[in-house]
């Protein structure tokens, strides 16, 4: 088990608010995953100074966590072809927000402004889509409370798997009826032009 230093218990301490966790977050490159598929905990995370998009949301829960927050992460299947994200749910003042680690210019950070997490979710709806235009939001999970794993998954060495296994096994929600989502217009041009801003490039 890796124990936080003292430089890193004080980066957290000074990231207090969601906003500021997000923020950090962005200056994180994206984990491209050249060596192979990871999911590394919030402290490797945090040293290997680069996340995808279950790292950022694991990372974001954390630290949130250490400010009294629920260590809460969620899951947005998309339909084959696509990829599903996960994001890293917070409530303030009874209103639901997220942090998202992506690349790209669409599918980031929520303000706490939604009345429940499924108004959240579909604020994501119109910004999930192909190349091709077509959008494939399906289902998303009920949030998934971190705090049900072994004491110190924060600080484990090796990938956390079963955090995402988990994530899949649990209660997922519909996002729409299967008649509904097959007459869905596909997004604009200029939207898939918009879609294809990266933050960071791939080496």
């Amino acid at each position: 088990m890796l124990v936080f230093t003292k430089k890193e218990k004080d980066l957290i301490k000074k990231l207090n608010t969601p906003a500021k966790v997000q923020d950090f977050l962005n200056t994180l490159p994206f984990n491209f995953e050249e060596n192979g598929e990871t999911l590394k905990s919030p402290i490797l995370t945090l040293r290997a100074r680069r996340a995808h998009c279950m790292e950022g949301a694991l990372l974001g829960a954390y630290i949130l966590s250490c400010h009294g927050y629920k260590p809460l992460i969620l899951n947005l299947e998309t339909s084959r072809g696509d990829f599903d994200h996960v994001i890293a749910l917070f409530k303030e003042d009874g209103r639901w927000g997220a942090l998202s680690k992506t690349n790209h210019a669409v599918l980031r950070y929520r303000e706490p402004v939604y009345k429940n997490v499924r108004e959240l979710v579909m604020s994501y709806f119109h910004e999930y889509f192909l190349d091709s235009g077509v959008k494939t939001l399906r289902r998303y999970s009920r949030p998934l409370d971190l705090n049900v794993f072994e004491k110190n998954w924060e600080v484990m060495e090796g990938d956390l798997w079963g955090i995402d296994q988990e994530l899949d096994k649990i209660k997922h929600y519909d996002i729409a009826p299967k008649k509904t989502l097959k007459k869905l217009r596909k997004a604009d041009k200029i939207e898939i032009e918009a879609g294809k801003i990266v933050e960071y490039k791939k080496n």
